[in-house]
């Protein structure tokens, strides 16, 4: 081991993970072994939801877990003790955005002026994208109607017309516009929301305190990982594995979007300052206060 790396305070790092596309490199650098080359063994824990990850992070389940950033800067906001140590993923053109199925009349944002819109969690980065491309598009925000419908579900509810659109993410677009012919409606990642910090990674107060090292060490292995992100080809090739998709649907999964290297306060205010003015956030967060020291020039 190299006499200068920081022996970590803990000996297992466990890390909560969920969406496979925005999480790629950092599950490709641990099969491959890159964070124990670094003196660091990690154990991944699998969730499916915005609630499972928090939860389990202030349980004491996972010690490191990921999120959107939307989540995160929520929770930061009503006072959970939260500090970000690295972005997961920003997002580029198909990312994110807003579908419908064949046989839906709804063909353009102008369309309806009350609109339903399915999104997987209230007051997410769902909610909050949607809010942004519809405004641009002329329709009044506070008029969206939003129900909470799980990926899983979002074609059943637009087949039955409960919805009008739904807003997911790859690697669910991949799959409704291949096994559903889904139409893409609006791209989410336009306009405010183009180039957009989706999500990242994030630990308690208390444990960044407790395990500087350890977190050093992490930092230092996200950010070779992510710069391998650079290699689509890589990640593409991966997906079937990573996400259990067959190997058409990950060929169609758009991977517009980039892997940051490390967690930019500059980039994560953009998040918070677009949360606050459309109401999800009460008052501004200072972004560079939850952020690293180290990560801020």
């Amino acid at each position: 081991m190299d006499d200068e790396r920081p022996t970590p305070e803990t000996e297992i790092l466990r890390i909560g993970v969920g969406n496979a596309v925005e999480t790629a490199p950092l599950r490709l650098a641990v099969s491959e072994g890159l964070f124990h080359r670094e003196g660091l063994r990690v154990e991944l824990t699998e969730f499916s939801t915005k609630d499972d990850a928090m939860e389990q992070l202030l349980n004491g389940e996972v010690d490191v877990t990921f999120a959107s950033n939307v989540d995160l800067l929520a929770a930061a906001a009503e006072g959970t003790k939260i500090r970000l140590q690295g972005e997961a993923y920003i997002a580029g053109s198909g990312s994110m955005a807003l579908v419908t199925l064949p046989e839906s009349q709804y063909t353009d944002l102008g369309d309806l002026p009350v609109p339903r819109i399915a999104v997987p969690a209230p007051n997410g980065l769902g909610t909050l994208t949607t809010r942004s491309v519809l405004e641009s598009a002329g329709i009044d925000p506070d008029k969206i109607i939003f129900e909470v419908v799980p990926f899983e579900r979002m074609v059943e509810a637009l087949r039955s017309r409960r919805v009008d659109a739904a807003w997911m993410t790859e690697p669910y677009l991949a799959t409704v516009q291949k096994e559903h012919g889904a139409r893409v409606l609006a791209d989410c990642a336009h306009g405010a929301t183009e180039n957009f910090p989706m999500s990242a990674y994030a630990t308690t107060e208390e444990f960044a305190t407790r395990n500087p090292r350890t977190l050093e060490l992490f930092r230092k292995s996200l950010e070779t990982a992510q710069q391998q992100g650079v290699d689509t080809g890589t990640i593409r090739r991966a997906l079937p594995r990573l996400a259990d998709l067959d190997e058409v649907t990950a060929a169609l999964v758009s991977l517009e979007g980039t892997y940051p290297h490390s967690a930019n306060a500059e980039r994560l205010q953009r998040v918070a300052d677009l949360m606050h003015g459309a109401g999800l956030l009460s008052q501004r967060l200072d972004v560079a206060s939850l952020v690293p020291e180290q990560e801020l020039s």
